[in-house]
């Protein structure tokens, strides 16, 4: 990694107003503490309000902006690889804003890397012949709930066939490779579940919220998930009961 390179990864890594300690900073860019110590002397240096001090750590002030950056090919690729899976396994109103912010992109982009990166993401597809736009759309309320914690109400059919009405509290979405799931804590069970998505045949969004800001209820799903798969070492859960 180029040095100025390193040094835009080392204000990103601190952008968010956290203590970061040295160390932390040297293993993600694989380099030495004596490195990173000089990286920040430059950045201060040039102007960059970071507070802190060696062997505590490090922290930018808020409200210090990103100076603008430019792509380079192989991340331009990525995002436009990117916003293809979004838009062939995404809801359709996440799709479509991931067409958007490559459009967006690609109106600043130099017209001889414009031409490369079209050339290139030509030979990639992502096809959604195995979930279909309808079966995502449930995607969108329940993107919704996460974003402003509030609770859900779904019409839920199990792959026997069992219907059930439940009070969800939407948690997180992850995508398997063949279809998405919702994480939740259930009403009906008091207890996380697991959820496909294009088994939803309803969902609304209520009004009454919970709360989950800090992303506590998330990782506690997400622990349990990682005990329960790690004991059946199967495929993604679905909610059993």
């Amino acid at each position: 990694m180029r040095p100025a390179d390193r040094l835009f990864q080392i204000v990103l890594m601190l952008r968010h107003g956290r203590v970061v300690t040295a160390r932390a900073l040297a293993e993600a860019l694989e380099v030495s503490e004596r490195t990173i110590y000089r990286d920040i002397a430059d950045l201060i240096q040039s102007g960059a309000p970071i507070d802190g001090e060696a062997g505590v750590g490090y922290r930018l002030r808020r409200g210090y902006q990103v100076p603008p950056l430019m792509f380079t090919g192989e991340e331009l690729e990525a995002l436009a690889i990117g916003a293809k899976l979004v838009g062939a396994w995404a809801d359709p109103a996440l799709g479509k804003a991931a067409e958007m912010a490559m459009a967006r992109i690609e109106a600043v982009l130099p017209r001889e890397l414009e031409e490369k990166i079209a050339t290139r993401s030509r030979r990639f597809l992502a096809l959604d012949m195995m979930q279909p736009a309808p079966l995502r759309e449930p995607m969108a309320v329940l993107r919704e709930g996460m974003e402003h914690g509030r609770k859900v109400s779904v019409a839920y059919r199990r792959g026997d066939g069992e219907f059930s009405q439940r009070i969800l509290w939407p948690l997180g979405l992850v995508f398997w490779g063949r279809c998405w799931t919702l994480g939740a804590w259930c009403e009906l069970r008091q207890t996380f579940r697991t959820f496909r998505v294009d088994r939803i045949e309803r969902v609304e969004l209520l009004e009454s919220g919970f709360d989950d800001r800090y992303g506590h209820l998330w990782e506690e799903y997400l622990a349990r998930a990682r005990s329960e798969a790690h004991e059946r070492r199967r495929g993604p859960a679905e909610d059993a009961t």
